[in-house]
């Protein structure tokens, strides 16, 4: 079996730590992080990652930016994104969702739970 891959953009050190740690040690997945909607479109095309998981909410270009210069660019367009959000409201779940994004987890997130999360949104589970 192939080990997938995972790209973290998050500007906030705790969550990209703790997340790599759990993806890694519990789904046993390689995973990159970045700090930065740039960083992170810069990593997504080197590294062409299974899936990207993307904080909303970052300063200077935010989670909505990235996903949308990630659709613009055919190196990436075809990389399932994951938004992570503690934006809950249903209205705004929907904004999400209409964007095209291949799933929706809510922040905070239980670490342990992230693997699985992950593996259902995308079919990996089956």
């Amino acid at each position: 079996m192939i080990t997938k891959r995972i790209l973290i953009v998050d500007d906030e050190y705790d969550i990209r730590a703790v997340a790599q740690l759990t993806l890694k040690a519990v789904g046993g997945w390689n995973v990159s992080i970045a700090a930065s909607g740039a960083e992170g479109l810069a990593k997504a095309a080197d590294e062409q990652p299974d899936v990207i998981l993307l904080d909303v909410m970052m300063p200077d270009m935010d989670g909505i930016e990235t996903f949308r210069a990630l659709q613009a660019n055919p190196a990436t367009q075809s990389i399932p994104v994951i938004l992570m959000t503690a934006k809950v409201q249903a209205a705004e779940q929907r904004r999400f969702a209409e964007l095209g994004v291949a799933g929706i987890i809510p922040k905070p997130f239980k670490a342990m739970k992230l693997p699985g999360q992950i593996a259902k949104t995308l079919g990996w589970d089956e």
